[in-house]
């Protein structure tokens, strides 16, 4: 869905699209007084934060959100520049200055007690952080450094004394800073259990997918489906990705244990996506689910903000830090979590890296494959790859030969497009005894018989370490780094990504020289799964329903929703000509 975009290279960027529905809905229904002149009246449509006046005297300008621009089919362009200039570095910047942070102090009981709350723009700093985002940065480092290592580098730029606390109006820095390795491993458990059964924990009955079942942690595939193909929609996976996962759960624990209300708590997701700026900003996502009455709306949301690989560089740089001259050693003494039990999970049990069978996107499939292996001995996994590596096809056979189980990976748009098109429902046809559309075999209005039982979705070729905010080859650190004479091409690019992967899966690599593993060595849990333990997942995530009094329901499934727009549909009013005409003539922006 989008590329690599930045504030200072937004080229294709003009004016809201003629589809935009927000102007329409904020602009008066009352007629405007009469004029002399023979043009229309003036409108002007802002960003969120912009104070500028309308052009026409007393006519307020129409304020336009991301949420906004989720709700509308129009203009993807117009998105993009509202999600960069509402989540950004500049953001986190501008949220750091804005008052000075919450601190956190124990009391006589050994709880603790959380200063500075007088001020009501003061807030509780949080942070999150993908693998993804800390292989691309690895693979900018070079001279070896490890995804391990730089994970440690960008804990000392958002907790260290000499990172983002060293400077700024009050010298705010973050409190946690947390793997969401953590939450990736929930969402393969979940995930598993959504798709195999076997588990107390699912989705309630009134909003459980359908066969076949695909994955929902790719925002841009999300966006894209409920955009273009609401067909899809009944089969994507109901549980929450990583980043709304660890978003829920840092918000709910938080509030709940501290007794701050959730506005209070800025949580700061750092993905290598672009796209991951749209999830943020759904309504699915905000505590009117968690904390209301379990629908959609405009609350406050689980992650208030996401900035990308890139733009970690670009953060450091505003504020006179060298990135690549910061400690790759863990910042010492961070505050203990206010619950133990959801401190153990965040921060005390290790983590398992995917193993490069499983992919760079988080290994939803490879961990289901794995689980249906565990639950029939003897049986075995194979592989069938597609026309082209973004496609491959998994059977698990049992003993006996039989197939038991079928799955598939779909990388990249010109891959999904097959996909869709067979989950498409056939068109009855307008001819007496005609066949229906788009099937020569399949009844009118029913969906295409896909023999896969789950299928993992992903918008970028490559998956999630080649995401829109990675840092690129043609970017000017890796040009100094690699020292190219001429502007990287295709086969530079490759080889980047090759690095970036390599950064990836270096953990794992380091891992297996020690010989740990988080299942084998953990005495509390049962069977392991692909070196993740189930039941310990499913045993953190009832304790985290208990202890704030939210059901799983709300904490961990989310809902999706066609996005309709009606304009240009039927009669065209006035308001709409009038904003038609602004976007033909570049108006508006």
């Amino acid at each position: 869905m989008s590329a690599i975009l930045s504030v200072d290279d937004l080229n294709d960027f003009i004016s809201p699209g003629v589809a935009c529905i927000k102007p329409i809905e904020t602009l008066p229904t009352a007629p405007p007084p009469p004029q002399d002149g023979d043009g229309p009246s003036e409108f002007e449509v802002i960003l969120d934060g912009d104070h500028a006046q309308s052009r026409a005297g007393g006519v307020p300008p129409a304020q336009i959100s991301l949420t906004d621009c989720l709700a509308c089919s129009g203009c993807v362009t117009s998105a993009e520049a509202v999600l960069v200039s509402l989540q950004s570095h500049n953001e986190v910047l501008s949220v750091l200055n804005a008052a000075q942070a919450l601190r956190l102090s124990r009391g006589q009981d050994g709880g603790y007690v959380v200063e500075g709350l007088d001020d009501p723009s003061a807030k509780l700093f949080v942070a999150s952080v993908s693998p993804q985002t800390r292989a691309s940065l690895a693979a900018a480092c070079g001279k070896g450094v490890t995804e391990q290592q730089a994970g440690h580098m960008i804990e000392q730029l958002f907790l260290g004394q000499d990172g983002l606390p060293s400077g700024g109006k009050w010298g705010n820095g973050f409190t946690w800073m947390v793997d969401t390795n953590t939450a990736r491993e929930a969402c393969l458990v979940l995930g598993s259990d959504e798709v195999l059964g076997g588990s107390a924990i699912q989705p309630p009955a009134s909003n459980k997918a359908t066969a076949p079942i695909l994955t929902s942690s790719c925002p841009g595939w999300v966006c894209y489906a409920e955009k273009t193909h609401p067909y899809v929609l009944p089969h994507l996976s109901r549980v929450k990705s990583p980043q709304a996962l660890m978003g829920t759960l840092l918000k709910t624990t938080l509030s709940r244990a501290l007794g701050v209300s959730p506005d209070r708590i800025w949580h700061l997701a750092i993905m290598p996506c672009f796209d991951k700026k749209l999830e943020a900003s759904r309504e699915e996502l905000t505590d009117t689910v968690w904390a209301g009455d379990g629908n959609p709306g405009r609350g406050v949301r689980d992650v208030d903000c996401v900035i990308t690989s890139k733009e970690i560089l670009m953060l450091a740089a505003s504020r006179g830090i060298d990135f690549l001259g910061l400690s790759n050693a863990p910042v010492s003494q961070l505050p203990q979590f206010p619950d133990p039990k959801i401190h153990d999970f965040l921060f005390s049990t290790r983590t398992h890296t995917p193993s490069r069978a499983a992919g760079t996107s988080g290994g939803n499939l490879h961990y289901i494959l794995h689980d249906v292996q565990s639950r029939n001995p003897g049986s075995q996994i194979k592989t069938l790859r597609g026309r082209n590596a973004d496609v491959v096809e998994y059977t698990v056979a049992a003993a006996s030969g039989e197939t038991i189980f079928k799955a598939a990976r779909y990388y990249g748009f010109r891959n999904i497009q097959n996909l869709v098109r067979k989950l498409k429902p056939a068109k009855a046809s307008r001819m007496p005894s005609g066949k229906p559309f788009g099937s020569t075999k399949r009844p009118a209005g029913k969906a295409a018989s896909l023999e896969h039982a789950y299928v993992e979705v992903m918008a970028c070729p490559g998956g999630c370490t080649n995401g829109g905010g990675q840092i690129k080859v043609d970017d000017q650190i890796v040009i100094g780094q690699k020292g190219f004479a001429a502007k990287p091409g295709p086969v530079e690019q490759k080889q980047w990504l090759a690095e970036i992967d390599e950064a990836y899966f270096s953990a794992d690599e380091l891992d297996s020289k020690s010989g740990s593993d988080i299942g084998v060595h953990d005495s509390r849990t049962g069977g392991v799964v692909d070196g993740i333990s189930p039941s310990h997942i499913r045993d953190s995530l009832t304790h985290w329903s208990r202890i704030t009094g939210v059901s799983l329901d709300r904490l961990a499934y989310t809902s999706y929703r066609e996005v309709i727009s009606d304009v240009g549909k039927g009669q065209v009013t006035d308001t709409e000509r009038v904003v038609q005409l602004a976007g033909k003539i570049g108006g508006g922006w």
